[in-house]
């Protein structure tokens, strides 16, 4: 057929030795000297040569967002005690060697993970903090009920909260954050002697409704109005803050 080489003509070599080879001898192939055998890079033929140095940032940023990904699944699934490095790196498809470079430890990772699902109060605090004083209970009851309503950061919160408390270190976490980013500055604006208190208080306030109502799920608490909840409570937390 045109176009098929067929053995022991024209361009087959002597000894059924493919292109290359010259005969050393019955039955032996030794490489021909004549011909440069192509590089192959490390991997086998057509694997890209193994990339040295630091990633890129975009691939940097994408990975580190991948592990704080899984590592709130892993967290909300497992609770803090059950979860492990290891876990993390195995949902998040990396190396448990790149979970320690980005963040450290589990407790660095549970924090870095805390972070980012309060970084939505972080944003908004201002607005609270920047308030007639006389409304600060209303702006911190809505601001809190708004975080617990949005099914996109709901889901953080409770595996925070769950972890929180079952375990210590992660509640110290969870206590290191709430109180130095929100609490204090709030108690900041309270010329009053025990303003750190009320503020506590205030949170306690606002935390065993989110409790109630999105963790376990008491009725008729679970199912009410959000608008109502608001009206019932501000008044509530704003006399923890400023009441006599």
């Amino acid at each position: 057929m045109t176009g098929t080489t067929v053995p022991g003509g024209p361009d087959a070599v002597p000894g059924g030795l493919g292109a290359g080879t010259t005969s050393g001898g019955p039955g032996e192939s030794v490489p021909d000297p004549s011909v440069t055998a192509p590089h192959t890079p490390p991997g086998g033929p057509g694997a890209a040569p193994r990339r040295r140095g630091r990633p890129p940032r975009a691939e940097s940023a994408d990975t580190r967002d991948r592990i704080l990904d899984a590592a709130r699944e892993e967290f909300s699934e497992r609770g803090y005690d059950k979860t492990s490095v290891r876990g993390i790196a195995k949902s998040a498809g990396v190396d448990s060697a790149l979970v320690h470079h980005y963040f450290g430890t589990k407790e660095q990772v549970f924090e870095a993970a805390v972070e980012v699902a309060f970084a939505p109060v972080l944003k908004s605090r201002q607005a609270v903090l920047d308030a007639p004083l006389e409304e600060v209970g209303e702006r911190m009851t809505r601001m809190i009920l708004g975080l617990w309503e949005n099914p996109v950061t709901r889901a953080p919160l409770l595996a925070i909260v769950r972890s929180a408390v079952n375990n210590e270190t992660a509640a110290g976490v969870f206590r290191r954050l709430v109180a130095g980013q929100l609490l204090r500055r709030i108690a900041g604006r309270l010329d009053l002697p025990d303003a750190e208190l009320r503020a506590e208080l205030a949170a306690a306030q606002l935390v065993g409704i989110a409790m109630i109502r999105y963790v376990i799920k008491v009725e008729p608490l679970a199912s009410a109005d959000a608008e109502r909840i608001v009206e019932r409570v501000a008044p509530v937390v704003q006399g923890h803050l400023t009441g006599r």
